[in-house]
């Protein structure tokens, strides 16, 4: 499940295995450590030991007490004691603690020696960062984690910390570096506002499925819930945003939580995990043993029957469609699906997150679905027999009729998450497990087929798709992104903040890379873009062009990230649409609200040649499709960052477009 991975039962057995730990209320499946080992042939078979945990006793939730107050309480009984948890056989009891099996249950046989040394809680967090293979963390510092930071300056050469000027900005760099690369981004902040500024960063990434850790210090354990100096309970402030939070109350437990942390948040479906450490963890001394890191677990298990009743849907289809997500960017790996395309000829629609998956130019790409997809896509979901979904959700912004999206297909739906399975559209067949083992199992069963009169209406449909209208008298967006594709080529990797800029690079790009298209598709973050353009520079080296797309009121949320990229020397290019309006809602007010332009005018006059200059890059503005053309060659020549300001109408639209609840009966292509 989303956020939680299932203990495993042995043997087999009905009840679900479920633990409510410190004050959440809500009852969710936990990653474990190894059971055990044990000899006793009478013990409960849902017994199983929990890092970090350590001894208890029965645990009640106690009547008549805050939740701060049960927490607390929770944590002082748990702190000190090993636990074991197993659930009686009816399942009434939230959570029952029971005491340490005695040592002859342990197979003693099985220990060996260890090689360990004495480092001190900073010393810890650094060699498990290496020992994890991080060689970047992104982070602002502060009173609570300086001596975290004083272990980083001594270790340099093995990890590089890009200070940024926010620690928003620098969550959403780590975001950036993880979605351009596979690899977890890593984030580290002080306590209170320092842990508070990452809260919309990690929830940009839990919304996406990307592989984050956060790090935070917090006050002493002595001082936590009195209200200390910059003391907040960011456990539980992230609870609800990652897929996993730990509090670090012994340095004893340190390298285990990290681990943990790094595993859960590649395991499955990939998401944030965020890591609390107080600060005299950080200083106290214990034995650390050095690891390997553990693989990378997925999902590679799947109902083989399930597979062969698809194929056979699929085999039998006329008018087959797959419309495929995010996930398959995140699978194992991106070639099954191209592989089933062009072995049965199915055509294949994308979702925001998936823009690069099936390459621009692919004849079996029909583009962008949902509310500002093409027609076409749109067109050949609402008449398609057969419906492939492959790692995606069907939100809100595509399926924006939930009732009668594909109402004339029978649904297949392939996830890694089944809390996915039929959540926002019914299905009438749901696999789970990773996108790529699931096709590739599939492919074999799959006949080469043709569908001659499905492609002829694709074709036709093709003809009535929007095209924009250049306008020799003014700047246009698509002029602005198609010479950026002819200058840049095939290679560059292309990052957006939110709004319509977003949609146009979404609709304009020529999308040749699976990482080559970094936006923020499930939280909508405006902000995110320079975050995470500094992210994928870094992690990509200097050498790889990266572009980011923003507009006047994205950038204007962002900027200050600007400083960051001049004192790295990263060549990022900033191309600004600039309409002095707040468009897509602007957009919204024009359509459906009688033109009554609420607050989406701020009258602002940022000069950001001059404000370019001020941060000490250059700046260039463009009013028409030449001033550009030269701007971005000259921009392609500097070694350091360069903003480029296009101007352009503020009636400008994103077309087309379809209203929220509606279909493509109701598309808006004017």
């Amino acid at each position: 499940m989303r956020g939680w991975e299932k203990v495993p039962h042995d043997p087999p057995c009905s009840e679900s295995c479920r633990l409510v730990q410190g004050s959440q209320c809500f009852v969710g499946e936990i990653l474990p450590e190894q059971p055990v080992e044990r000899m006793h042939k009478k013990r409960p078979c849902k017994q199983r030991r929990l890092q970090p945990l350590q001894c208890g006793t029965l645990l009640e939730v106690r009547e008549g007490a805050c939740t701060a107050r049960q927490r607390e309480w929770y944590r002082r009984e748990l702190d000190d004691h090993k636990v074991f948890v197993s659930w009686n056989e009816q399942g009434t009891r939230a959570f029952y603690f029971s005491k340490a099996p005695p040592g002859q249950w342990i197979n003693v046989e099985l220990e060996q020696e260890k090689h360990t040394m004495q480092l001190n809680g900073s010393q810890i967090f650094v060699e498990v960062l290496c020992e994890q293979g991080v060689d970047t963390i992104f982070g602002y510092p502060g009173g609570a984690v300086l001596n975290l930071y004083d272990e980083l300056y001594k270790n340099a050469d093995r990890i590089t910390h890009v200070l940024t000027a926010h620690e928003q900005g620098a969550s959403h760099a780590a975001d950036g570096y993880a979605r351009a690369t596979g690899r977890t981004g890593v984030v580290l902040a002080t306590s209170g506002p320092g842990a508070t500024n990452l809260v919309t960063g990690i929830a940009t990434a839990y919304m996406d499925s990307v592989p984050m850790v956060a790090f935070t210090g917090n006050v002493a354990t002595p001082g936590i819930g009195k209200d200390c100096f910059q003391e907040a309970y960011i456990e539980g402030i992230t609870m609800p945003i990652t897929k996993h939070n730990f509090t670090v109350r012994r340095v004893e437990d340190l390298a285990d939580t990290m681990r943990a942390a790094f595993r859960i948040a590649q395991s499955g479906r990939k998401g944030p995990v965020l890591v609390d450490i107080p600060k005299d963890v950080t200083a106290a001394v214990c034995e650390f043993e050095n690891k390997q890191p553990e693989p990378i677990r997925t999902v590679t298990t799947f109902d083989a029957e399930q597979v062969r009743w698809a194929a056979d849907l699929i085999n039998a289809a006329q008018r087959p469609l797959v419309y495929f997500g995010g996930g398959v960017r995140s699978a194992a790996s991106c070639q099954p699906l191209r592989d089933l395309l062009h072995k049965a000829e199915i055509p294949a629609t994308h979702t925001l997150m998936a823009a690069g998956v099936v390459p621009y130019g692919d004849p079996m790409n029909i583009g962008m679905v949902g509310m500002h997809g093409c027609y076409t896509s749109n067109r050949a979901v609402a008449d398609c027999d057969v419906l492939i979904a492959v790692g995606t959700r069907f939100s809100d912004r595509v399926a924006l009729k939930p009732k009668t999206f594909a109402k004339n297909a029978t649904i297949i739906q392939i996830d890694i998450d089944p809390s996915e399975l039929g959540k926002n559209v019914e299905v009438d067949l749901s696999i789970v497990g990773d996108a790529a083992y699931v096709l590739q199992a599939m492919l074999p069963q799959i006949k080469e087929a043709k569908h001659p009169d499905w492609m002829k209406m694709i074709h036709e449909w093709q003809a009535q798709d929007y095209h924009p209208v250049s306008d020799p008298t003014h700047l246009m967006p698509h002029q602005v992104i198609g010479e950026v594709c002819n200058q840049c080529g095939p290679e560059a990797v292309y990052v957006t903040d939110v709004g319509q800029h977003q949609m146009w690079a979404a609709q304009y790009l020529r999308h040749a890379k699976s990482r080559g298209f970094i936006t923020s598709g499930g939280l909508g973050t405006m902000g995110f873009g320079y975050g995470a353009a500094i992210g994928a520079q870094m992690a990509l080296g200097r050498d790889q062009r990266v572009v980011m797309f923003t507009g006047d009121g994205s950038f204007h949320m962002n900027l200050n990230e600007a400083c960051t990229a001049v004192s790295y020397d990263l060549p990022i290019i900033t191309v600004i649409f600039n309409n002095s309006v707040l468009g897509m809602v602007r957009q919204w007010q024009t359509t459906f609200y009688g033109k009554r332009y609420s607050q989406t005018d701020p009258h602002r006059h940022t000069d950001f040649v001059k404000l370019a200059e001020g941060f000490g890059l250059k700046g260039y503005r463009c009013t028409n499709l030449p001033e550009f053309q030269q701007a971005f060659a000259e921009a392609l020549q500097r070694k350091g960052p360069t903003w480029i300001e296009c101007i352009i109408d503020k009636d400008e639209k994103v077309l087309p477009m379809i209203p929220g609840g509606g279909d493509i009966n109701d598309i808006i292509m004017e």
